[in-house]
């Protein structure tokens, strides 16, 4: 069984950086990691997955070019670094995985999820 704990979340000015963290936990051979968010109101949408085997990353096009998702593998710990934030950004962020993982990860796949962190942007 995995766990995941995310970390960073807070509250920034339109234009700032934030840097999020999940640690994980448990069995952690072939996992994917995701980052999603869900805004309030809206559904959960995927971000960036990166699979811990090769470190191959994928991210959606709404974040491409100013969100970089990476591992710190010795912390068994994930990172999503947000730049160029918006008040668009505000949204509960959660890590999520899947064992023996499908690429990139979608909401459907998430095997488990971490309780969430929020992001606030204000402008």
């Amino acid at each position: 069984q995995v766990q995941l704990v995310e970390s960073g979340g807070d509250s920034v000015q339109a234009g700032g950086s934030l840097r999020l963290s999940c640690t994980a936990s448990g069995y952690l051979w072939r996992l994917c990691i995701g980052w999603f968010r869900q805004p309030p109101g809206k559904e959960r949408e995927e971000l960036a997955t990166i699979y811990n085997e090769n470190g191959a990353t994928d991210y959606a096009d709404s974040v491409k070019g100013r969100f970089t998702i990476s591992q710190d593998n010795a912390k068994n710990t994930v990172h999503l670094q947000m730049n160029s934030l918006s008040p668009e950004d505000t949204a509960m962020y959660y890590c999520g995985a899947r064992r023996f993982c499908t690429f990139p990860l979608m909401v459907r796949d998430v095997d488990v999820w971490g309780q969430g962190t929020q992001v606030t942007v204000s402008s």
